[in-house]
């Protein structure tokens, strides 16, 4: 078995939020905080939502779907929301400017503008991570294999979405690691191409170990 030029060092994380003082009552005050809050607070309120939705499969996707429904009860404009994968976009700004688009084209079709309860504005958020290390660091990918089984979830999210979104890795750790230390391309391949969008991060980790597993089974016969 292969033995990594660099050992693969799992990072967990705990999201630190930060209020900011945008709100939004109804969905033309979404649209006009949306073009200008800071781009962090795009990647909380949709990267983001994973980590913080992580027990389960969300129905949403992001925060301003959720609030569509939820709060203003637009189905329609939720529904359009919860199809934006932040995955596909090349950036936040490119990101923003979709669902600035979404939220003005569905404001043109209406005759008056949906607005929530005082009780349910949407309050305007960003985050800063804070990482830390991990469990015992990974030489093989057996070794990889053992470590990611038990490891803290919001250690697929920091190797599987903030690497990927915000970090400048667009690989994802994962599947770098295994390209660049291992030399498993094939691998590493398949990784990249798991869809994190509307889906839950113990379901991400059971995708990576099921892939894993293969390849253990296939350098072992």
């Amino acid at each position: 078995m292969a033995i990594a030029t660099n050992p693969f060092v799992f990072i967990g994380c705990v999201e630190l939020r930060q209020a900011l003082d945008r709100h939004a009552l109804d969905e033309r005050e979404l649209m006009d905080r949306l073009e200008d809050v800071p781009a962090g607070s795009i990647f909380y309120h949709t990267h983001g939502y994973f980590l913080r939705h992580r027990p389960m499969t969300t129905a949403y996707g992001n925060d301003f779907a959720r609030w569509a429904a939820v709060e203003v009860r637009d189905q329609a404009l939720a529904e359009r929301l919860a199809v934006v994968d932040p995955f596909a976009f090349r950036d936040l700004e490119s990101l923003r400017e979709e669902l600035v688009t979404i939220v003005s084209d569905h404001l043109r079709g209406l005759t008056a503008v949906p607005r929530a309860e005082p009780s349910g504005a949407f309050h305007f958020q960003q985050s800063h991570i804070v990482t830390v290390e991990l469990g015992p660091r990974a030489n093989t990918l057996a070794e990889f294999r053992d470590g990611l089984a038990g490891v803290d979830a919001s250690a697929i999210y920091f190797h599987m979405v903030e690497a990927r979104a915000r970090l400048g890795r667009p690989s994802g750790d994962f599947a770098e690691w295994m390209r660049m230390s291992l030399g498993l391309d094939a691998l590493a391949q398949r990784i990249e191409r798991i869809d994190t969008f509307m889906t839950s991060l113990e379901r991400v980790r059971a995708r990576v170990l099921g892939l894993v597993d293969q390849a253990l089974e296939t350098h072992a016969a």
